[in-house]
């Protein structure tokens, strides 16, 4: 048994693990970490902030190449709704439009969502993480499909 393993009962902790769990979950901004070795299972969780009631408006990244930014403007010139009330994905992960298979799609276009209510679902880490509506509003535009992989900031929902 090492230093950083303490005994109660028949269950061992290994105290530098869920250290490293909980410096994870600060790091990817996750609400909840579960890992599961045989019989033992370490889960470390916190509450997720509160949603904001003002709109957030995101300014557009700044160009890293010039291929970045030829993209960045043929998506600008596309006829898409505003990206600045777009809903972001804060994390990468696989996007869920409904809790689950051949379930009804938590919202469609041209619904009215109040603040707080989920909007879809991300996964990241076998963990589902509800996206919310950061307020009231109507669904002008769904920017991504069931199943589809999604990385940190990328557009999920624009509501108005």
């Amino acid at each position: 048994m090492t230093d950083s393993t303490e005994t109660s009962g028949a269950m061992r902790i290994d105290v530098d693990l869920v250290r490293q769990l909980a410096e994870m979950l600060d790091a990817t901004d996750l609400t909840e970490i579960e890992v599961e070795d045989g019989d033992r299972k370490i889960r470390i969780a916190r509450k997720a902030p509160p949603v904001a009631a003002a709109p957030m408006h995101y300014a557009a990244p700044a160009a890293a190449a010039p291929a970045a930014a030829t993209a960045a403007a043929e998506i600008v010139a596309s006829p898409a709704p505003s990206a600045a009330n777009a809903v972001k994905s804060p994390m990468v992960g696989t996007a869920y439009l409904s809790a689950e298979p051949g379930a009804k799609p938590f919202v469609g276009i041209g619904d009215r969502v109040a603040a707080g209510e989920t909007l879809l679902i991300v996964e990241a880490m076998k963990v589902m993480n509800p996206i919310v509506a950061p307020s009231a509003g109507t669904v002008k535009a769904i920017l991504v499909e069931n199943g589809q992989p999604v990385e940190f900031d990328q557009p999920l929902v624009v509501v108005e």
